[in-house]
């Protein structure tokens, strides 16, 4: 199976502008932009035949490009990472069976869940779409709801059915808990990972479709299939043994600083 991993990236993000090209530090000290982080994680994946980052901004092009990373130009009008995955298929050819969304504010993701997922997918012919979770710890869950008093979106967690397959995605922590059942480690709590797998004609057919109301309301791209009645199928993934923190807000950049040198990635 040919796979090609792409990073979506855009400057203007709406809730923090100039993301991608945001710095930051690891175990060394050296800071290099987010984009480059995560490309360099992209890069560590095993079986994987090609890696670039689809990008509106030229600047972020010449910042991956002087990395010696891979960037592809993509409209302005691309309106989420999955259209922008899309957007690239004909630049990319025919030579690939799955395409892999690699979240570019999401350095800390470790190279094994994306093989697995790349895994999964070769197992199951019948899904055009995976995505992973990952059962939340205490810890992750009190952070999540913090967040969300806040008025933060600190990630999105995810329902399933029996077959493993999304029930809804929301950024608000589902299923409700009460405040005593927080700290239960038990409970299924899942905390969606931002990587897709898709097959090109599921990931053509998203691109086809108008946003239905609830990817709006949510903000969360992959409502989109769920509103088609495609199935997404949802992985459960074993946790790492460090929190998958993704820069959301300026105030995360500590904490994936804090995993990077922990993890004693330079």
């Amino acid at each position: 199976m040919a796979v090609a991993i792409v990073i979506p990236a855009r400057f203007a993000s709406t809730r923090y502008p100039g993301k991608p090209l945001v710095p930051l530090a690891g175990a060394d000290g050296d800071k290099k932009p987010l984009i480059i982080r995560s490309w360099m994680a992209a890069s560590s994946v095993r079986g994987v035949d090609r890696v670039v980052v689809a990008t509106d901004d030229q600047r972020i092009a010449d910042v991956v490009q002087k990395a010696g990373g891979d960037a592809l130009m993509t409209p302005t009008s691309c309106r989420n990472g999955t259209e922008r995955c899309a957007a690239v298929l004909d630049q990319l050819g025919d030579d690939y069976d799955l395409i892999i969304n690699f979240q570019g504010d999401a350095p800390l993701t470790p190279a094994f869940i994306v093989e697995k997922l790349i895994d999964i997918m070769k197992d199951s012919p019948e899904y055009g779409i995976a995505t992973p979770a990952v059962t939340t710890s205490p810890t992750v869950r009190f952070q999540l709801f913090d967040d969300q008093k806040q008025g933060l979106v600190g990630g999105t967690t995810v329902v399933r059915n029996k077959k493993g397959e999304a029930l809804y995605f929301s950024k608000s922590v589902i299923p409700h808990l009460s405040k005593a059942d927080r700290a239960d480690p038990d409970l299924p709590v899942f905390l969606h990972i931002g990587l897709y797998a898709y097959r090109p004609d599921t990931l053509r057919q998203y691109a086809s479709r108008a946003p239905s109301k609830l990817e709006l309301i949510e903000g969360l791209e992959q409502l989109r299939f769920l509103d088609e009645g495609i199935a997404v199928k949802v992985p459960l993934i074993d946790k790492p043994d460090l929190e998958l923190w993704e820069l959301n807000n300026p105030v995360d950049r500590d904490l994936i600083e804090a995993t990077l040198m922990a993890r004693g990635i330079k």
